[in-house]
């Protein structure tokens, strides 16, 4: 249910490069506060370097609320989770809401190599590309947590039947896979596809689609 009464802007950086940005209005959209979206320029530096994970700081995302500003995803969703308990961002169970929050917080700081060697592209398919090592320990980390998840929440998503912070935290490693073509164990390829079918996640894409910047680093191409 939107919180109507508690209008906010979100703004963001690119929808097609931008993993932290799709983050933030996944947040956004499961705790149903009605919000606008605001875009920052497309040469904007701060942005840029973000992307390019030329800084350790991500501040866009950031959410405009009731006089206050928040950046950092995992504060804004922390604040959405205190603010509108009734949306249950959070897994009901003190046990899963707890691993909630750890593989949330292991996916924020952590999988640099799979960061800065399969970015965020949602207009690109990269059939074959090359996996190495380093990236690969990171798949494999990524999809030990999921299948760990799954098999003890029942799935479809990581905690049960309803969408958590955890799912939005982990949607953009989804198009990740997807982009380069990744192979993945049953339970992890069908958790990819359910979560990139969801209304939310098809909506991002279609704006993602639609944007006309093309940041030139990041359109990798395969080298053998």
């Amino acid at each position: 249910m939107a919180h109507k009464h508690d209008k906010a802007t979100l703004v963001i950086s690119s929808r097609n490069y931008s993993s932290w940005s799709l983050r933030g209005w996944l947040l956004v959209r499961l705790s149903g506060l009605e919000c606008d979206v605001r875009s920052v320029a497309a040469d904007d530096a701060r942005a840029r370097a973000e992307l390019l994970l030329q800084t350790a700081s991500i501040r866009i995302p950031y959410l405009e609320h009731d006089g206050l500003t928040l950046w950092d995803v995992l504060a804004i969703a922390e604040y959405l989770h205190e603010r509108f308990p009734d949306a249950a961002m959070m897994p009901q169970d003190a046990a899963a809401r707890a691993r909630c929050r750890s593989i949330s917080g292991e996916m924020h700081a952590g999988f640099a190599a799979l960061r800065s060697s399969l970015p965020v592209n949602l207009r690109a398919f990269r059939a074959g590309f090359p996996i190495w090592s380093g990236v690969r320990a990171d798949i494999d980390r990524v999809t030990e947590i999921w299948r760990e998840c799954i098999g003890t929440w029942g799935g479809p998503y990581l905690f049960g039947a309803r969408l958590s912070v955890a799912d939005a935290m982990f949607a953009p490693v989804c198009t990740r896979f997807a982009t380069y073509d990744v192979a993945l164990d049953k339970v992890s390829d069908d958790y990819k596809h359910t979560i990139l079918a969801t209304p939310d996640m098809r909506a991002w894409k279609t704006a993602a689609l639609q944007e006309p910047e093309e940041v030139t680093e990041l359109e990798v191409e395969v080298e053998f």
